[in-house]
């Protein structure tokens, strides 16, 4: 099976990403998902989220928003907190991840796309050639098409936990060269 909507790992959120791990694995670049991957659906950032992006900017990781969200939605979240953004992203399409790479002058190999969707995160991600993280959605609330798509995506993670179960990204992971 090839990776396009298997991601690499899955996590219950952003926060339980082990960082230092995606570090050791030569990850220096992340494209984030930005409604229902760091806050819920149109929300703005909260304390919770801000504390993560300085823990990941700590790190060391240049980070870029990569959303299918309007230029007005994701100026606003980034416009706040001082991060790199691409609106109308188009995902599952490259072009949106391309874009995010090259502001942050990264290659696809050193990049991990982050994300609560498989339709779009993951196979977007996976097509960029980035390294790919499913996280759980925040909440239910959410634009009507991405709740019919849900449908399809646990049909699919059911499928997937039966046949290749991606890896838990919940606990430290030894160094992980693709």
């Amino acid at each position: 099976m090839g990776r396009g909507l298997r991601p690499d790992r899955v996590a219950r959120s952003v926060f339980d990403i082990d960082l230092a791990a995606l570090r050791r694995m030569g990850i220096t670049a992340l494209c984030l998902d930005l409604d229902n991957t760091l806050v819920g659906w149109n929300r703005p950032p909260d304390e919770r989220i801000r504390s993560w992006l300085a823990a990941v900017a700590e790190l060391g990781f240049r980070v870029a928003i990569v959303s299918n969200n309007s230029a007005a939605r994701v100026a606003a979240f980034c416009d706040e907190l001082g991060l790199h953004g691409v609106a109308v992203a188009h995902k599952p399409r490259r072009s949106g991840f391309r874009r995010a790479l090259e502001i942050l002058g990264a290659e696809p190999s050193r990049a991990a796309v982050i994300g609560d969707q498989i339709w779009t995160d993951v196979w977007g991600g996976n097509r960029a050639g980035c390294f790919t993280v499913l996280v759980r959605p925040l909440e239910r609330r959410e634009f009507l098409g991405t709740r019919v798509a849900r449908a399809f995506e646990r049909l699919w993670l059911l499928l997937l936990r039966r046949i290749d179960p991606p890896a838990s990204m919940n606990r430290p992971l030894p160094t992980d060269p693709r």
